[in-house]
């Protein structure tokens, strides 16, 4: 691990950050990706009309989802490696990019400071 990853993230900065939190871009992602899989899935079937319009809905969410990506990037919301998964590998896999937000909410959660308000009650609940 490089003294440059071991350092703490930089804190999310400006409005943008205000809007396109983290949350909200997860959110996001996942709602690209079931409509992905609904793409997909209406390929397999062979249903012509609904799978236009998911088609569509694919198209202009990846560039969405871009330019969310790269104001939530400037703005210290996401790191570079979401960033590429959504942005990226997004056109032709938006999987990856949800995955990843779960691997970061996983990593944030790990290396978080323990919540004192949390041990306050003690562990009985009392």
């Amino acid at each position: 691990m490089s003294a440059r990853s071991a350092s703490p993230a930089a804190a999310p900065r400006g409005p943008v950050a205000r809007v396109l939190t983290f949350e909200r871009l997860e959110i996001a992602s996942f709602t690209h990706s079931a409509v992905y899989f609904g793409l997909l899935l209406t390929w397999a079937l062979g249903l012509n009309g609904v799978k236009h319009w998911l088609g569509w809905a694919h198209g202009i969410g990846w560039i969405l989802m871009c330019i969310a990506t790269i104001l939530a990037l400037h703005a210290r919301v996401i790191t570079l490696r979401i960033a590429v998964a959504v942005a990226v590998i997004g056109a032709v896999g938006p999987f990856v990019g949800s995955y990843e937000f779960v691997r970061e909410q996983r990593r944030r959660r790990r290396h978080a400071p323990a919540d004192p308000a949390r041990y306050s009650q003690g562990s009985d609940g009392s």
